[in-house]
């Protein structure tokens, strides 16, 4: 199994006390990650938790440890996102997601914001949070 990890799933590893220790045993099985992953997780802990850059970037140096395999936003991950949003109705961000996912050759994508168990392209969306035992 090829897993991705959502933005949510990293912040509530970094930033959240009630959904960290689910977070960190969902990561430890390893993955994959995304540049838009880092970039969105940057600002959910800098605009939205309020944390102080030197934190910030000791976690995205950790995250950059532990997913040695970080797929790059490209043209072409953009355009593969602007296709599944068309014809799958994701929100545009979670088609980059979706997108990337399927670039990195992964087949769960961890995520609590998207519809649990749906599978696009090979693609199965895992909420780890609503099944803990997956």
């Amino acid at each position: 199994m090829r897993r991705f990890f959502d933005t949510n799933v990293l912040v509530y590893a970094f930033l959240d006390s009630e959904k960290r220790e689910r977070a960190l045993e969902v990561l430890a099985q390893g993955g994959v990650i995304s540049a838009q992953v880092l970039n969105e997780f940057t600002h959910v802990a800098h605009r939205k938790r309020r944390r102080p850059w030197p934190e910030i970037e000791a976690a995205l140096g950790t995250l950059r440890e532990w997913f040695g395999d970080i797929v790059p936003l490209t043209s072409v991950t953009h355009a593969a996102a602007v296709a599944l949003a068309r014809d799958h109705g994701f929100a545009f961000y979670d088609a980059l997601i979706v997108a990337a996912a399927l670039e990195g050759g992964c087949d769960t994508l961890f995520s609590e914001d998207m519809q649990h168990g749906r599978d696009v392209g090979g693609l199965t969306i895992v909420n780890p949070f609503a099944n803990p035992s997956r």
